[in-house]
C-alpha cells in the first residue's frame, strides 16, 4: 500500500503526478461545494504552500486571477498545480475549466511561474489538463 506524502508539508516533493493526484483525490473528492486551490512550488517541485483560493457553489466557483498571481507573488513560487473539484461528479472540464487555465497561464507566465498541470477532481476520477494536453 502507497501512502501520499502531505503535500500541505514544506519541502515535500512531487515525483510524480500520481502523488499529486491521491492527495487531491482524497481531500476533495466528497465535497458537497467547488473549491479552486492552488500548490505553490519551488524550482525543484518541492511545495512551499497548499492553499484553498476559493470556495464556491454547487457547479461553480468564482476564480480571480488577480487573487492568484498575488499568492505567487508572496509565496514567492517558481511553479504551481491548479486544482479544482465538481461535486456532480463528471470530471469532464468545462469551456469555463479550460478558460480560467488559460487566463491563469497567461496571468501567471508574466511573472514567471509555470503551471504544471491542472487536476479536476470528482468522487474517485479526475482530469488532467497535462494529460489531455491541453497544458
Amino acid at each position: 500500500m502507497t501512502i501520499t506524502p502531505q503535500l500541505e508539508s514544506e519541502g515535500a516533493k512531487i515525483t510524480a503526478p500520481w502523488i499529486a493526484v491521491d492527495y487531491l483525490t482524497l481531500k476533495y473528492a466528497e465535497l458537497p461545494y467547488e473549491v479552486f486551490s492552488v500548490t505553490w512550488l519551488n524550482s525543484q517541485h518541492q511545495v512551499i504552500k497548499h492553499e484553498e483560493l476559493f470556495r464556491g457553489t454547487v457547479d461553480k466557483a468564482a476564480v480571480y486571477p488577480r487573487e492568484v498571481v498575488r499568492s505567487a507573488i508572496e509565496t514567492n513560487a517558481s511553479a504551481v498545480l491548479l486544482c479544482h473539484n465538481h461535486p456532480s461528479g463528471s470530471p469532464q472540464e468545462s469551456d469555463a475549466d479550460r478558460q480560467i487555465t488559460k487566463k491563469l497561464q497567461e496571468a501567471l507566465d508574466v511573472i514567471d511561474v509555470k503551471v504544471i498541470d491542472h487536476i479536476i477532481v470528482a468522487g474517485t476520477e479526475h482530469v488532467s489538463f497535462a494529460e489531455r494536453g491541453l497544458i
